[in-house]
């Protein structure tokens, strides 16, 4: 049960809405990544629909390896478990084999690692994968594939992306299969494909035809942000995404910036997910329209002023600068959930104007204003750094 809404377009950004068992979602839009069924932070999932998240992003080897998937489906399944019914995707492990480069072995059959937490021998393959997926009963389970590093010898980008390729039709099999299981927590899980090719355009655009073909209910285009520059991440995107499936939704996953989204959308990208925003604001970092604040600098001691003027978030309507700089020194976790809080609606308000902007057909005005105010707060911080 799924059902993509192409509203409108303008170049090639897509405005879209997307229906799912858990719930219809609003495109463009960032999901909030939960690693292990949370928000780090300190975030309730009512927090979550205060800061205006529609989809929460789960990790499968994070929640396999800890309390384990086969308890979560027991206890009803992941949206039961942390109280949350709107759409959640799990991405499928893959990351993984490119993360834990040192304790894992590929083969055909799939990947073995060593737990990062007691270093027991885990294998995962497509079928695992899926599995794991299916116990957690996610909206959108990720198809299983291995994240080539961006500059990796072509050669080796070949043999892994073909390998992958293999391992999505074993994918899209089992979860055929498991979705048929009476005991199946989520009998309508969907399954979204991801383009690798690291940033070989033939390889890409090859891959991304494959894929196509094989009629997924999404598409994710996978092994960026892991060490190109920004230039060749959009490089890529302007060659692969016009061979993805223009009336499916698509993913870039782990990306990004503000500037990353804005460029992304350009390009034809529906859903973003990214650490930055809940990490970055556990370090009293924030986002803001006038740049990155850190809290814990001295100049906001006796600053009353809430962390961007205007924002409508839970920290800005009733905290000041100051009295959450106080919290960050004091090391209270109070301070580090306010922070997180708005960097979440920071993310989801800036999606907010993107489709905005989309349906008055002004994405091209938008996007150039909105690029032109944060380069500016750029340039004006880099002058202030040399004087």
């Amino acid at each position: 049960m799924a059902k993509y809404t192409l509203l409108k377009t303008e170049g090639r950004a897509k405005r879209a809405t997307f229906e799912t068992v858990h719930g219809t979602v609003q495109t463009p839009l960032f999901m909030n990544v939960g690693t292990v069924g949370v928000i780090k932070g300190a975030v309730s999932t009512e927090d979550l629909k205060e800061v205006g998240c529609q989809v929460e992003l789960s990790n499968t080897y994070h929640l396999h390896v800890r309390t384990g998937d086969q308890t979560i489906k027991e206890l009803g399944g992941l949206h039961k478990f942390m109280v949350w019914d709107r759409p959640i995707l799990t991405d499928s492990g893959g990351f993984q084999v490119y993360s834990l480069a040192d304790i894992r072995k590929i083969k055909e059959e799939g990947v073995t690692f060593r737990s990062h937490i007691d270093g027991h021998k885990i294998f995962m393959g497509p079928e695992e994968s899926m599995t794991i997926q299916s116990n957690l009963g996610s909206t959108i389970a990720m198809a299983f594939d291995e994240c080539p590093p961006a500059l990796a010898e072509r050669s080796y980008v070949q043999n892994s992306v073909e390998r992958t390729t293999r391992w999505l039709q074993r994918c899209k099999d089992k979860m055929a299969m498991l979705n048929q299981l009476p005991d199946t927590v989520n009998p309508h899980q969907l399954l979204f494909g991801i383009n690798q090719g690291a940033v070989y355009d033939d390889i890409r655009i090859e891959h991304a035809k494959r894929i196509s073909e094989m009629d997924l209910d999404g598409y994710a285009v996978g092994g960026l942000a892991v060490g190109e520059t920004h230039e060749q991440m959009y490089h890529v995107l302007d060659q692969v995404v016009p061979y993805l499936p223009k009336e499916k939704p698509t993913y870039l996953m782990g990306v990004g910036t503000p500037q990353n989204i804005i460029e992304a959308v350009d390009r034809g990208i529906d859903f973003f997910d990214c650490v930055y925003p809940s990490r970055n604001g556990r370090h009293g970092h924030v986002y803001t329209n006038q740049g990155k604040r850190n809290l814990f600098n001295k100049r906001y001691e006796k600053d009353m002023r809430p962390i961007e003027e205007g924002c409508g978030c839970p920290a800005c309507r009733t905290y000041s600068r100051a009295y959450i700089h106080h919290l960050l020194k004091a090391k209270e976790m109070l301070g580090m959930r306010l922070c997180v809080l708005h960097n979440l609606y920071f993310y989801n308000h800036l999606m907010e104007q993107i489709r905005e902007s989309l349906d008055q057909d002004r994405f091209a005005d938008f996007k150039r204003e909105k690029l032109d105010e944060l380069m500016t707060v750029s340039r004006e911080k880099e002058e202030l750094a040399k004087k």
